[in-house]
């Protein structure tokens, strides 16, 4: 396979996978990830569905990027338009399962889906192709702000998870798992899954360039220890 059409079938599976796993833990009852407790909020309020309002609040994301000056790759496109299509019909199907599910179906269908979503973080942004709307953002404010990593995105994550919240979105421990563990297991998969950068033509004493994969994996590495109670995306990579 040449290296384009791996970039291109990792993004692809990569935000596919994402939009399941979201499902998965939507499923689990258990609290959403941070960016899907806003949906879940709005959902409540709005006779849109969820999939619909995860591609309005991405395309509102990314109109945040323009003063900040970041500029949006294929992935970054890809990354609104193909989760909020495929997270849907992931929950529809999902919707099957027998209700109320016991809670060790619950449980695993949290773990499956935290890991899951790490997993196809590492996809998608190993594919090098643009970080997710959501990323984006929070890259942008740390180089105009400053600030590190951690702290940008903790604001972020609290803010969009109090508001979610307040408009009915449920929180709970799934929230603080996926918080503490997506971090850790994006740091161990992304060095593996990462498309390897073309280094010839790099000037000397330079090194290749990234090609976009270098921010999102700084983002996501960095462990989300003070997260969204104490981050969501995918998104939602997320995305």
């Amino acid at each position: 396979m040449s290296r384009a059409a791996r970039r291109g079938a990792q993004l692809a599976a990569g935000l596919v996978l994402y939009a399941v796993s979201m499902a998965l833990v939507l499923r689990a009852g258990l609290g959403s990830m941070p960016w899907d407790v806003l949906t879940q909020g709005l959902v409540r309020h709005v006779p849109l569905s969820f999939g619909t309002i995860t591609a309005l609040t991405g395309v509102l994301v990314l109109l945040c990027w323009i003063p900040l000056r970041q500029r949006p790759g294929v992935g970054t496109v890809a990354n609104v338009v193909v989760i909020s299509a495929a997270i849907d019909p992931a929950i529809a199907l999902l919707a099957l399962l027998p209700d109320p599910l016991p809670w060790s179906v619950r449980g695993v269908l949290l773990l499956a889906g935290v890991g899951l979503n790490a997993l196809a973080t590492s996809l998608y942004v190993g594919a090098g192709l643009g970080p997710g709307p959501r990323d984006g953002l929070m890259t942008g404010l740390v180089a105009r702000t400053g600030w590190s990593i951690r702290l940008v995105r903790t604001g972020i994550e609290v803010t969009v998870v109090a508001a979610g919240w307040l408009l009915g979105g449920q929180v709970g421990p799934g929230t603080v798992l996926y918080a503490l563990a997506v971090g850790p297991l994006v740091h161990l998969w992304l060095p593996r899954l990462a498309v390897p950068a073309i280094r010839t033509g790099t000037r000397p004493g330079r090194p290749a360039a990234s090609e976009g994969a270098a921010d999102a994996a700084g983002a996501h590495a960095t462990p989300r220890t003070s997260g969204s109670l104490a981050e969501p995306g995918p998104g939602r990579t997320s995305p």
